[in-house]
């Protein structure tokens, strides 16, 4: 005898695979992979071995697991002081999760122990890492891996060199300072082991320029690097992304310095007691440090307005595509440039070089620019609404939010829980990136059959 299936049963049944389909969408796998990983750093942060000063609230451990996760730095608690080296190896662990991405180690993981991916799992990677073609995945996963580890190790080979020699740090502190510092710089983190951030190395060339550096190439993305290493000897075969990112990033980081340099050169809190050589050191970090990676030399609210403004402007814009850093990605940025200079000089397609610029690669960036603004303004009302600073401050700390950069005003640990909820949840935002999140959200993609009758519209 066969038995029918009850109609509640049957509803059942639709329902969990209608959860199980819309959880397999890439997208939404990593915005549940990220959103994971926050609910288990929040939880070991709220252990009472994990700390060493008084308790702390689940609002306090979720920002600053959302902080290490979105690899911000924006903290409510000096990282150095108040959490105990367990607490401080958590942190350190979820910086190098966000950085890398948590599909990207995943899949590194299946390669070590199953020698194998499912195509679900490299759909997924494909989403965090940007990869525009699945064919040679497990390569350019294994060769992120291997990259970030040389990186790092280089980094922290100087700065504990550069430790144990110049200051009057043991040789214990000094290794674990200098682990510190070269994962947070690589993943653009900004989180430092030392109280103001790296203010004691303000007259230190070595720790800066060795910083920058990792906070560099960690923003560049990680397919420019890969293509860098591959093809550093033909420039003339680099991909569109690559010179786009290059030129982009570099004019941004002489820009900046320059910028950086005139507003402070004079200024007694912040540049003038320097000599002009290390002027120059301090504002091509700060240039480098405001495109998402928060470090900072010179106290942030010592600034003038107009490096506020400048850094406020670099902070939306973040840095390059697939990498450890945030904000609307350089290449966004240059795309829209290239787009507005064809519209000034009549042409009408966009083209970089000898390559046209695809239209749904415009209409992309278009919407990546949008919205992110929108949720920038959104936030701004919101925590004006919910804090008694000025606008100036609470515009910064969303912007830093947003763009994953952790650079303050120097109200983070003042906001109210409401207030430190929806910078937590802008710091999500900004690391997977708007577009990326309302894919997630809508995880259905439709082709129009019907093309409608045109109407031009006035603009302007």
């Amino acid at each position: 005898m066969a038995w029918a299936a009850s109609p509640d049963s049957t509803a059942h049944e639709v329902n969990v695979n209608r959860a199980a389909g819309a959880l397999s969408h890439p997208a939404r796998l990593v915005l549940a992979a990220f959103a994971t990983a926050i609910a288990i750093g929040t939880t070991l942060l709220m252990l009472p071995f994990a700390r060493l000063a008084d308790s702390i609230s689940m609002v306090d451990a979720l920002f600053t697991a959302t902080s290490a996760v979105s690899v911000t730095g924006l903290t409510v608690v000096e990282t150095g002081t108040h959490w105990s080296l367990f607490g401080q190896i958590v942190i350190l662990l979820l910086i190098q999760v966000g950085g890398l991405g948590i599909m990207t180690l995943a899949t590194l993981f299946a390669l070590m122990f199953f020698r194998r991916t499912n195509l679900r799992t490299r759909q997924a990677v494909a989403v965090e890492t940007k990869s525009i073609s699945l064919a040679d995945l497990r390569g350019i996963v294994v060769r992120i891996g291997i990259f970030a580890l040389l990186v790092e190790g280089a980094v922290f080979s100087v700065i504990a060199w550069r430790l144990l020699t110049a200051y009057s740090e043991g040789l214990t502190r000094s290794l674990y300072d200098a682990l510190f510092l070269s994962v947070s710089s690589f993943n653009n983190a900004g989180f430092s082991p030392y109280p103001a951030s790296l203010e004691r190395f303000v007259a230190d060339p070595w720790i800066l320029g060795v910083v920058t550096f990792a906070v560099i190439i960690g923003g560049l993305g990680f397919p420019v690097v890969l293509e860098l290493l591959r093809r550093w000897r033909t420039p003339r075969m680099w991909s569109v992304l690559t010179r786009v990112t290059l030129a982009i990033s570099g004019l941004l980081l002489v820009l900046g310095s320059v910028a950086f340099w005139v507003a402070e050169n004079d200024h007694e809190g912040t540049f003038a007691s320097f000599p002009t050589p290390q002027q120059w050191v301090l504002a091509m970090f700060t240039s480098a440090m405001t495109r998402t990676a928060g470090f900072n030399a010179v106290p942030e609210v010592a600034l003038q307005p107009e490096s506020v403004f400048v850094t406020n402007v670099f902070m939306f814009i973040g840095g390059g595509s697939a990498g450890t850093a945030g904000g609307i990605k350089v290449t966004t940025m240059g795309l829209l440039l290239f787009v507005v200079w064809a519209e000034i000089r009549g042409r009408s397609e966009a083209a970089i070089g000898n390559r046209r610029i695809a239209v749904d690669g415009q209409r992309q960036a278009l919407s990546v620019v949008t919205l992110s603004a929108g949720v920038v303004a959104i936030f701004t009302f919101a925590i004006m609404a919910l804090t008694p600073f000025t606008f100036e401050q609470v515009i910064f700390e969303v912007i830093s939010a947003f763009g994953t950069v952790g650079l303050s005003l120097g109200i983070t640990a003042e906001l109210a829980d409401p207030a430190k909820v929806l910078i937590a949840i802008l710091m999500f935002i900004g690391r997977l990136g708007p577009l990326t999140l309302a894919v997630a959200l809508a995880a259905r993609s439709k082709v129009s059959l019907v093309r409608l009758p045109e109407e031009r519209m006035i603009v302007g």
